[in-house]
């Protein structure tokens, strides 16, 4: 606890390992878990495939749980 599952454009390799030690490190500082608690994912998807595979096929099913949703707060 807790996993972090992202999915994105694609990017280097340096930009995702920066992402995802940001990540962790605000999950150590606000959650209060211990580092090995701690796991990310990120699986890059095209942007030709994004509405099929991310958009209507998790976002839309998902909206009742989205925090923020196209840039916009939900809370």
């Amino acid at each position: 606890m807790p996993y972090i599952a992202i999915k994105a454009y694609p990017k280097d390799e340096a930009i995702k390992r920066r992402v995802a030690e940001r990540i962790e490190q605000v999950f150590l500082e606000e959650w209060g878990c211990p580092p090995q608690a701690i796991s990310i994912s990120m699986k890059e998807v095209a942007p030709e495939n994004w509405d099929k595979q991310v958009r209507n096929g998790e976002i839309e099913e998902n909206r009742e749980h989205m925090l923020i949703l196209d840039g916009e707060k939900q809370y």
